[in-house]
């Protein structure tokens, strides 16, 4: 079951500072969302809001698919982890350990190993199960954090620059793994991102923010030449990859989808 997200009237201040100021918008059901916009625009911003980490005045409202207000299960996958990387914990012990009460020197539960296991196979990673976190690559560690999010069986993921320190040949798989579990799993996901070329490419709706709202709507129509001057300025545009086409690339994937 996915969500709409709707903000009504939102603003953050920090310190006198107005980092968000009167955002009204609503994040469609089922949608891969794209926040675009400036350094210190606001985009975390709003993912912090909506994990409840940054106060805020105004609402935010989460509907099921009837229109009825619920509480939803997020998913999140941060732009960086700060974490002792010399620590012997292996990515099983940190998927479970957010789910275990007892401490892990007693064991891990058979059914979080279980579920862990599921989901590291669900990101194409389950031969990273025995391997230590603080020796991962870049974007091994951005799949275990995709594969930690989803074990929490969200209806709502909340990606902050997904695919930042990436190469360009693993940023592509990151995101068609991304859209290809998104497209499964039927929850609205909703990406902070600089990279205009993976806005174009993978998300269906864009809200743009400098602080206040620009513009918002679905990508054809908002990512313009108009519309990113009035967002970033001048001399700002899309770079297309020819061999990365997007409609290419979503009919190359039709069909082509198993069960999770």
């Amino acid at each position: 079951m996915s969500l709409s997200v709707h903000f009504q009237t939102v603003s953050v201040i920090v310190d006198g500072l107005r980092i968000l100021d009167g955002i009204s918008t609503e994040i469609p059901a089922g949608s891969v969302t794209a926040l675009i916009g400036p350094n210190g625009a606001g985009k975390t911003t709003m993912l912090k809001v909506m994990l409840g980490k940054m106060p805020y005045e105004g609402k935010v409202i989460y509907k099921d698919e009837n229109g009825k207000s619920v509480a939803p299960r997020f998913g999140y996958v941060p732009q960086s982890m700060d974490f002792d990387r010399g620590q012997p914990m292996t990515v099983l012990d940190f998927l479970v350990m957010p789910y275990q009460r007892k401490p892990l020197w007693f064991g891990r539960r058979e059914s979080l190993v279980a579920r862990a296991v599921e989901n590291l196979n669900i990101v194409e990673s389950s031969h990273l199960a025995d391997y230590q976190v603080g020796k991962l690559s870049g974007g091994e560690l951005q799949r275990v954090l995709l594969a930690s999010a989803l074990c929490g069986n969200p209806n709502l993921l909340l990606l902050d620059e997904p695919v930042s320190g990436i190469d360009i040949a693993g940023e592509r798989l990151f995101c068609d793994l991304l859209e290809s579990i998104q497209r499964r799993r039927r929850f609205t996901m909703i990406i902070v991102s600089h990279d205009l070329s993976v806005v174009s490419n993978h998300a269906d709706h864009v809200i743009c923010l400098n602080k206040s709202m620009i513009c918002q709507g679905e990508t054809r129509t908002i990512l313009t030449p108009d519309n990113l001057r009035a967002v970033f300025g001048h001399h700002t545009e899309i770079f297309r990859n020819p061999h990365l086409d997007a409609d290419e690339l979503r009919r190359s994937r039709k069909g082509n989808d198993g069960p999770i």
